[in-house]
């Protein structure tokens, strides 16, 4: 899978672009503020839809401009995409793919598989569950077909049950609600352990890779005591859900947990060790998507100097060559890309949102 040309129109602060990528290593050079980022973020828009870093999209569109435009031609082997995807300041995403309009973003996120590494990507690890929680259900959502109808009913019906909190003066008026919960809450946290477990020695031996030093360890929380049953803990635990108005306990406080050495891994690792962590897992979980269906990530990398020494650099580098993922890199100086530069690639200078090719 490979993003071969990408159009953008009123997107931040890039002026109208028009580029055509190689399908492994392409190198973004720029000064920080230059558009580097706000290219990778384009790229991650017009394969989820959304930004991977502001929710609001007015902040994004060009200033006084009504709306951003992105156009991309997809390549994998000899099956061919045209997607487009434009967003205004009022009212909701057009998508089309091939000429035809697409009824969901999940489309996008369905033909593009795609990972990002940044240095906010740390909360991965630092940050709450839901982060972790996101990692697992990414990794089904490209492996399993029905897992995101399967997800997108979960939140469908705790949002109905929490709201239904407010109302009811008896478990008895819940519990019809609860019989369709329990039985979605017990196949998407069934889905997400299996993935865990099977995801776990590609994470080992990449972690082994790059953290010798350290013996990492991980393990599912589903989100409820697993030898407690869901509906009786639903039942059990009413009156509390409804004194704090939402249910407190199920898939939506799972949690997929990292120790190094035993201990909690935001408790006792560095920064650079942190981050050779995550850009672990991504790898990892990339390369199990390819190894399981066949299928190749487009991986992001952004500010990659930052804190990976030249050795880990080259390193990284050399799994992303072995695994034959396109691979789009931000840096400030092309000195930083020493270790990164394979035969086949093309290097893209930015400056002032101005991207032309070295």
């Amino acid at each position: 899978m490979a993003i071969s040309r990408l159009i953008i129109e009123h997107f931040r602060n890039l002026t109208a672009v028009d580029l055509e990528f190689d399908h492994g290593f392409n190198f973004l050079v720029g000064n920080n503020g230059s558009g580097k980022t706000s290219l990778l973020e384009a790229l991650f828009y017009l394969a989820h839809g959304r930004s991977f870093k502001s929710a609001v999209a007015n902040r994004i569109i060009s200033y006084d401009k009504p709306h951003f435009t992105l156009h991309g031609k997809i390549q994998e082997q000899q099956h061919h995409w045209s997607v487009g995807l434009q967003k205004p300041r009022q009212g909701n995403t057009q998508i089309k793919i091939n000429g035809e309009d697409a009824a969901k973003l999940s489309e996008l996120a369905q033909l593009l598989p795609m990972q990002v590494i940044t240095p906010e990507g740390l909360t991965l690890l630092n940050g709450g569950p839901s982060y972790r929680r996101a990692f697992l259900d990414w990794g089904l959502f490209h492996h399993h077909n029905t897992f995101y109808s399967a997800w997108s009913n979960l939140n469908r019906l705790l949002k109905q049950r929490n709201s239904a909190l407010q109302q009811v003066r008896s478990y008895a008026e819940l519990k019809i609600w609860d019989v369709e919960l329990v039985k979605t809450a017990y196949q998407v946290s069934q889905w997400r352990a299996a993935y865990a477990e099977a995801l776990r020695p590609d994470i080992e031996q990449t972690c082994k890779l790059f953290l010798p030093e350290l013996e990492i360890s991980l393990g599912f929380y589903q989100g409820w005591d697993k030898q407690t049953d869901y509906a009786d803990l639903l039942q059990q635990n009413f009156e509390r859900d409804r004194a704090l108005g939402y249910t407190f306990s199920g898939p939506q406080k799972a949690d997929f947990r990292f120790k190094a050495n035993g201990l909690p891994v935001e408790d006792v690792l560095s920064r650079g060790q942190l981050k050779l962590l995550m850009c672990s897992l991504r790898l990892a979980q990339g390369e199990h998507l390819m190894q399981q269906k066949n299928r190749h990530c487009i991986f992001l990398i952004d500010d990659f100097a930052s804190e990976l020494d030249q050795y880990k650099r080259a390193l990284l580098a050399e799994r992303l060559q072995q695994n034959g993922s396109q691979v789009f890199v931000t840096a400030i100086t092309q000195d930083q890309l020493k270790q990164m530069q394979p035969e086949n690639h093309r290097t893209f200078s930015v400056e002032n949102g101005n991207i032309r090719l070295l």
